[in-house]
């Protein structure tokens, strides 16, 4: 696998193709949300249908919401798991991969460690891209603030983001979402792997900061991929 030739594979798709795949998501979960409410209709025990139909949504959410948000605009991919949202009040908020990124960007091959890695790498090439997208357009005031339980505090401090405190409205939305993380971590190490939430980190930098610590990213970012293919 050559990762500088690394595609998205739902984009890579006809349009066609794309809508057959999000109708057989949404089929199949739509069959068992219906399955639980039935079996909770059955047995009297109604938590059951709301529990697997949160669980439900919050998996399959990501397959819906990323593309339709790409296709208007307020998603852009800096690499294949790798995602900003426009500049809002001067702060662009960013994203690592989401649970159906992962899905359709991930090698069934590789191993878990590999597999880290490269979302490691595809972070930190997605920075670089964003770093010179906007760097283009002479924007130094813009801030950069994201969330992660893959970056860790080291590694984000060297490339020079500073750690903030995540706000009571992250962490419920992470709370909500802990399911899709499960599965996203999971599909990461490729084994079942239960996150800790209070691992997650919400870091943030000016773009002067990003820009000052470029050619570090960068060589962090070709020894990532010296190691991958390496490794295979």
């Amino acid at each position: 696998m050559r990762i500088e030739n690394m595609k998205h594979r739902f984009y890579a798709k006809t349009k066609t193709e794309q809508h057959q795949i999000l109708f057989l998501i949404g089929l199949v979960a739509f069959s068992i949300i219906i399955s639980s409410f039935i079996v909770s209709w059955i047995t009297g025990f109604y938590l059951i249908g709301i529990l697997i139909f949160s669980i439900v949504l919050s998996i399959i959410a990501p397959f819906f919401d990323t593309p339709s948000l790409k296709k208007s605009g307020k998603l852009l991919y800096h690499s294949p798991l790798f995602l900003s949202e426009t500049p809002n009040n001067g702060v662009i908020i960013i994203h690592g991969g989401t649970l159906f990124d992962y899905v359709f960007v991930l090698d069934k091959k590789m191993n878990g460690t590999q597999r880290t890695k490269l979302i490691l790498q595809l972070y930190l090439q997605g920075l670089l891209n964003l770093i010179e997208e906007y760097e283009r357009h002479k924007n130094n005031k813009l801030k950069v603030r994201g969330t992660s339980y893959i970056l860790n505090q080291n590694t984000a401090e060297r490339i020079g983001f500073k750690i903030q405190k995540t706000d009571f409205v992250q962490k419920l939305i992470l709370t909500f979402n802990y399911f899709n993380i499960l599965v996203s971590s999971s599909i990461a190490k490729k084994k079942i792997s239960f996150p800790n939430l209070n691992d997650t980190k919400t870091f943030e930098a000016t773009l002067i900061d990003l820009i000052e610590r470029k050619e570090y990213i960068s060589k962090l970012n070709s020894r990532l991929k010296n190691a991958i293919v390496n490794n295979q």
